[in-house]
C-alpha cells in the first residue's frame, strides 16, 4: 500500500512511500531552475536508504534529505538541500507531514532489515541441520555441499 505525501509551500513535492521505495517529483519553475533542470521521478529504493537527513524549518526552510548506496551526499545546509535531487524542503506547516513521512520511511528501513536478519538465521539453522543430517550418513557429500550453496545463494 502506498502513501502520498504533497508539499506544496516552499518548491512542489509529491512524495509516494510504497513498500519497497520512496518516489520523488519535483515540480514547479523554481524546482526545475533550483535542480539544474531536472523534472520527472526520482525513485529510491528503500532497502537501499542508509540515513535521512531531517531539519526542521526555523528562520529558513526545512528540508528532508535521502543518502543511499551510490549517491553523492550533499553538505552545506538548507541552501544545498534545494539543489540536491535526493532532498525535499518544507515550512512550519508541513512540519507534521514531514514527521509522518520519515517515521513511515524509517519503519519500512528497519522492517527490511528484520526480514534480512531472520533469513539469514533460519539459511545458517539449515546449513546445521544439513550438516548434522551429513553426519548422521543420511546426506551425502556432495548433496550437503549443493544444499548449503542453495541456501547461501552460491
Amino acid at each position: 500500500m502506498s502513501k502520498v505525501y504533497e508539499f506544496k509551500s516552499n518548491g512542489k513535492f509529491t512524495v509516494t512511500v510504497d513498500d519497497y521505495n520512496v518516489k520523488i517529483q519535483s515540480k514547479g519553475f523554481s524546482n526545475f531552475i533550483n535542480k539544474g533542470g531536472s523534472k520527472g521521478e526520482k525513485s529510491i529504493p528503500i532497502k537501499s536508504i542508509t540515513a535521512i537527513q531531517f531539519k526542521e524549518p526555523g528562520l529558513t526552510t526545512g528540508y528532508i534529505q535521502f543518502a543511499y548506496s551510490g549517491s553523492s551526499e550533499t553538505k552545506g545546509g538548507t541552501m544545498a538541500a534545494v539543489k540536491d535531487e535526493n532532498s525535499i524542503t518544507f515550512v512550519k506547516k508541513e512540519l507534521k507531514q514531514a514527521r509522518e513521512m520519515v517515521d513511515l520511511i524509517e519503519s519500512k528501513r528497519h522492517a527490511d532489515s528484520t526480514t534480512a536478519q531472520s533469513t539469514a538465521v533460519s539459511a545458517a539453522d539449515e546449513i546445521i541441520k544439513m550438516k548434522e543430517l551429513l553426519d548422521a550418513g543420511i546426506l551425502t557429500q556432495d548433496e550437503f555441499e549443493a544444499k548449503k550453496k542453495q541456501l547461501l545463494g552460491i
